[in-house]
């Protein structure tokens, strides 16, 4: 059955959550950097599936993997081993030089779990964030998110959480104690405004974390397969955390999630954790491709390369709205002095798509496959979006 634009908005309308807020758009084709609307409008996609198409869309090696493991095997519990699941624990230790890896179904489970695996390994209760930081919205993971209009509606969230300023090692080292089991940062902030940590703020973190024997959770999310220009953002400034909580483009748009477990988190006890789904066999077989995919293409290093080029493009422009330009490897925002949302609504009518982080930031998350000259367009778009009457 085929729907029109609008048919497809009404029953979605009458049918979902409402949870959402909803662009105008009903997206039903991509390939690559680009995506179709169902009138076959076409868009420069810097959305990325938030994060999770950073091998671009319809990849045909995600996608060949997939069809063939749907047709052998789909669900097979960690009660059993599995091949598929087998290779893919071995390839994301060997890349990563941890020696242990849980496979969950998303971003949030995957901080959830390293949260219980801080408090289980230490026994102790207390966890420092970020201002700023956004770690996830169940339970344990939004009692780690700063925003408050996620945090307020359902207070009181779990016991213990703290947060201080982001890239300030003083305030840091004030808050780690002897109840800590656990500090957890992002390299860079992705929806607290595409804020790139310090080196000498993450390195002084996990040195703090190991004087007082707490754990480092780094959250790469985000920032993870390629997205910075390493393939893990905390590689940049040669940091060993004790767990890395990865998801979005793990399995090249497929959800899945894992946690990275390092030395220092020794052994951790049988049924103290688990998922039905994690580390089933479509999921492996898909971030098996999605991994393959990266190396084979080197998206790294184009990553590094490209982002460097946009980066240096966007801080080129000249218009009286622009705070600042940041980001790493193709993670770009631009921060406004006012309000963001007149200004994706007027770069989604010149055909690309971008996103908010926070009010006043504007965020760039592109499939790593895109080409230079569609960068040059979402330039050229952003220039001229930034430099018209924009009403309110």
């Amino acid at each position: 059955m085929i729907l029109t634009t609008s048919q497809t908005q009404a029953i979605e309308d009458q049918y979902t959550s409402g949870l959402y807020t909803k662009r105008p758009l009903v997206i039903v084709r991509g390939q690559g950097a680009h995506l179709w609307d169902a009138d076959g409008n076409e868009y420069i996609d810097c959305v990325g599936g938030q994060g999770a198409a950073n091998l671009g869309h319809a990849n045909p090696l995600v996608a060949e993997a997939i069809a063939q493991q749907a047709a052998t095997l789909i669900s097979c519990p960690e009660m059993f081993y599995n091949d598929r699941r087998a290779l893919l624990e071995q390839k994301l230790c060997s890349l990563s030089g941890f020696p242990r890896v849980f496979l969950c179904n998303s971003g949030t489970e995957s901080v959830e779990a390293a949260l219980k695996f801080a408090r289980l390994v230490t026994g102790r209760t207390g966890i420092i964030a970020t201002m700023r930081g956004f770690h996830g919205r169940t339970m344990g993971a939004l009692s780690a998110t700063w925003e408050k209009k996620y945090r307020e509606p359902f207070e009181p969230l779990v016991p213990g959480f703290s947060h201080v300023p982001y890239n300030n090692l003083e305030a840091l080292a004030n808050a780690v104690n002897e109840t800590t089991a656990a500090v957890i940062l992002e390299v860079v902030q992705g929806e607290g405004g595409v804020t790139p940590g310090q080196a000498e703020y993450l390195r002084g973190a996990e040195t703090i974390c190991h004087e007082r024997g707490a754990l480092l959770i780094i959250d790469e999310v985000q920032t993870g397969f390629a997205r910075t220009g390493r393939l893990f953002a905390f590689q940049h400034h040669n940091l060993h955390p004790d767990f890395v909580c990865l998801a979005k483009s793990i399995a090249g748009g497929l959800p899945m999630g894992a946690v990275l477990i390092g030395e220092r988190a020794g052994k951790l006890a049988p049924q103290t954790h688990g998922s039905t789904f994690g580390g089933n066999p479509l999921a492996c077989a898909a971030s098996l491709a999605a991994i393959a995919y990266i190396e084979t293409n080197q998206l790294a290093q184009r990553s590094a390369e490209l982002g460097a080029w946009f980066l240096g493009q966007l801080k080129t422009i000249q218009s009286p709205l622009i705070r600042e330009v940041r980001g790493l490897g193709l993670m770009c925002g631009i921060e406004l002095r006012q309000k963001v949302t007149p200004y994706l609504q007027a770069l989604m009518a010149k055909g690309v798509l971008a996103l908010p982080a926070g009010l006043t930031v504007l965020r760039f998350l592109p499939p790593l496959v895109i080409e230079q000259s569609d960068l040059a367009k979402v330039v050229q778009a952003v220039n001229e979006v930034l430099n018209q009457p924009i009403n309110d």
